[in-house]
C-alpha cells in the first residue's frame, strides 16, 4: 500500500505547480475574488457556513478550503502532497483569508491534530484516490462535532466504468464499478487541468461504489440527510462531454449521472 501512496504523492507533488499556472485553476482570478472551483449547488445544499469550523480534507493547494473561508467558514485544510501545502499557505498569505493547512495522509490525521469540527468537508475527485473506506469514515466521525455534519461532492462512480481514453466517441463499459483492493494503474498523460502538459509520474486509483459510499457513512453512525446525483461535472472526462457555459460539462441527453453529493449528519447522542 506504501508504495502505491507514495506513487501518488509524486504524481501530485509534480501536477501542483502546472495546477498553478493553468487557465483551469485560475489563481489570478481566485486572487482578484472569483470564487473558484466551488460548483454554485455546493454552496446552497452547505447551507449557512458563516463562523462555522470547517476540516476539508484532501483539499490540493487550497483553493476551494479558502473559497469556503472567504465565505465566512473557519478553515483547516489537509493535504498528502507537501508541495500543495506549501502553495496553499502561500495563497492563503497572499488573499488575506485566515486558514490553516496541515501535511498528512488524512489516515494518520488524528494521530497529529486534536480539534473537533463543525463540518468535514471533500470535494471534486477525491475519492478514487483513497484505497479503504473504513478508515475514511472512521476519520469523518473522529473530527466531527456531535450535530455537525459531513458533505460530499465527487464524480459519480457509475460515470468512471465508461472508455475515458481520448478515442472514445460513446458511452461503452471498459472499467469494474466494484472496489477491488488492488488499484487501477494508470500512466502518466496529459493532465485534467491541463491536457497538453508534460507529466512523468503515473498513478494509482480505487474505486467505490455508491453503495459502499453511503454504507461507510451509516456505519460511521451518521444519518444520511440526502443524497443527489447530477448529470453535469466540473472537468471533461470524458471526451465526448459537451460545454454548458462555464458551469461544466455533460453528456448530450443526460444520459448519466456525473456527480453526486451527500450530506451527514452526526447525531448529538
Amino acid at each position: 500500500m506504501d508504495k502505491y501512496l507514495k506513487q501518488n504523492k509524486a504524481l501530485w507533488n509534480e501536477i501542483t505547480p502546472l495546477h498553478e499556472k493553468s487557465a483551469f485553476y485560475d489563481v489570478d482570478g481566485f486572487k482578484a475574488g472569483k470564487s473558484m472551483m466551488i460548483m454554485p449547488f455546493e454552496i446552497e445544499e452547505m447551507g449557512d457556513i458563516r463562523g462555522k469550523s470547517m476540516l476539508h480534507l484532501q483539499c490540493h493547494f487550497g483553493m476551494d478550503t479558502l473559497t469556503w473561508g472567504r465565505l465566512g467558514a473557519e478553515v483547516t485544510g489537509v493535504d498528502f502532497s507537501d508541495v500543495a501545502i506549501k502553495r496553499a499557505r502561500q495563497l492563503s498569505k497572499e488573499t488575506g483569508i485566515k486558514a490553516e493547512f496541515i501535511c498528512s495522509d488524512i489516515y494518520n490525521l488524528p494521530e497529529i491534530h486534536k480539534k473537533k469540527y463543525d463540518i468535514v468537508y471533500t470535494s471534486g475527485g477525491v475519492l478514487c484516490w483513497l484505497p479503504d473506506l473504513n478508515k475514511w469514515r472512521k476519520v469523518i466521525a473522529h473530527f466531527l462535532k456531535p450535530g455537525g455534519f459531513f458533505y460530499i461532492f465527487d464524480g459519480h462512480p457509475f460515470s468512471h466504468v465508461f472508455d475515458s481514453s481520448p478515442n472514445a466517441t460513446e458511452l461503452k463499459v471498459k472499467y469494474p464499478y466494484f472496489h477491488t483492493q488492488e488499484p487501477a494503474k494508470w500512466e502518466p498523460e496529459g493532465d485534467y487541468a491541463d491536457p497538453d502538459a508534460v507529466v512523468t509520474q503515473g498513478s494509482y486509483e480505487w474505486t467505490h461504489s455508491l453503495g459502499d459510499i453511503i454504507n461507510s457513512l451509516i456505519n460511521a453512525g451518521l444519518k444520511i440527510e440526502f443524497l443527489h446525483e447530477f448529470p453535469i461535472i466540473y472537468y471533461k472526462f470524458l471526451p465526448f462531454l459537451k460545454p454548458e457555459g462555464d458551469k461544466g460539462w455533460r453528456t448530450k441527453g443526460d444520459k448519466i449521472p456525473l456527480t453526486f453529493s451527500i450530506k451527514a449528519t452526526k447525531p448529538l447522542s
